[in-house]
């Protein structure tokens, strides 16, 4: 399945059907449904009998197969977080696992990057003829959660590509992979739809207040329809309350209540607060959040821009390690009493 927005990239992507290439990257905002593109793409590739336009056919005995997700000439590859949430991936994370031989997994969190194992993993089957005569097909996704062995493993399969070997790399961060790995794929970018057309399919899905959803995704609608059935909205809101506040912000009790949150979470919250009171204060109009217009006025009004900016750079910086092991409750009281700091 693909959304409605996708529509004119599919089209598009057929006129390379006669040459495709051995590699291609998938890249554009989180949110914007890449990874069930690329889904959908490798089923169409592999479909015995597809459509003139490259749309699966839905009833051969390659559809059904991967439809049960044990095509044997299909591969996806992400990061253990991800296999929970991505069905087709839990067999392929567990055989990898095993053949490890690691110990101990049970007692430790789940990575959240695409190991070098992974990846060598995919030579064995890279390495093994089509069982069905046609393509294999390579799904990896997120591209950015490649770690530095991994990816320079993938490089070295990618300088070589295997015939009959299809790479379709999805990644939302294209600026954290190596330009050796860019080089070497086709690009495609994938925008994002227009807030009419997103509206639209959130409120065909029950949503209601879609654009000021929309609005906090930065206009992709899949990351809004997670917000409207994310169970931390309660402290999301609270949260804005409390930067909202300004000089009254209570950075200790920022920490104390948010610190079981995932640290991505907040900083992302905070990021976008940061980014609207800065366009406020340039622009007079906010992004991501324009249901707090009230509150970002004032605030802004009381703000230097050159500080703002100094301390948006700052949130950034963290926003790059923030998926290692942190002291979440430490890491949020450092950068709330830096956010009180601004007001003083």
């Amino acid at each position: 399945m693909i959304y409605p927005w996708q529509t004119d990239d599919w089209q598009r992507l057929q006129q390379l059907r006669s040459h495709w290439p051995h590699a291609l990257l998938l890249h554009g905002q989180a949110g914007i449904g890449k990874l069930q593109f690329a889904q959908h793409l490798a089923k169409g590739l592999l479909c015995e009998a597809p459509q003139a336009n490259g749309e699966p056919c839905g009833a051969c005995a390659a559809c059904n197969w991967f439809v049960q997700g044990n095509h044997p000439d299909y591969r996806i590859v992400v990061p253990e977080a991800l296999a929970g949430e991505i069905g087709q991936a839990g067999d392929d994370e567990a055989k990898a696992e095993k053949a490890d031989g690691e110990e101990g997994k049970k007692g430790r969190a789940p990575s959240k990057e695409i190991r070098i194992e992974q990846v060598r993993a995919l030579l064995d089957f890279t390495g093994v003829g089509s069982h069905r005569g046609g393509l294999r097909v390579v799904v990896l996704y997120p591209a950015e959660a490649l770690n530095v062995a991994a990816a320079n493993a993938l490089l070295k399969t990618l300088e070589e590509p295997p015939a009959g070997v299809v790479f379709l790399v999805v990644s939302a961060r294209i600026d954290r992979l190596l330009p050796t790995i860019i080089s070497r794929c086709r690009q495609w970018p994938m925008g994002t739809p227009a807030p009419q057309a997103a509206a639209a399919w959130l409120a065909q899905q029950g949503v209601d207040d879609a654009p000021a959803l929309l609005a906090e995704a930065g206009g992709a609608p899949l990351a809004a329809l997670a917000l409207a059935h994310d169970e931390n909205r309660t402290l999301r809101d609270w949260t804005l309350a409390q930067l909202a506040a300004g000089p009254a912000c209570d950075a200790f009790a920022c920490g104390e209540t948010l610190q079981k949150l995932p640290v991505p979470l907040v900083l992302g919250w905070l990021q976008r607060w940061v980014y609207d009171l800065l366009a406020e204060r340039t622009a007079g109009r906010p992004r991501y959040f324009p249901q707090a217009a009230g509150g970002l006025a004032r605030c802004a009004a009381k703000l230097d821009a050159a500080a703002l900016a100094r301390y948006l750079k700052t949130v950034t910086r963290q926003r790059a390690v923030e998926n290692h092991p942190l002291n979440a409750r430490l890491v949020f009281e450092e950068l709330f009493l830096g956010y009180r700091e601004l007001f003083a």
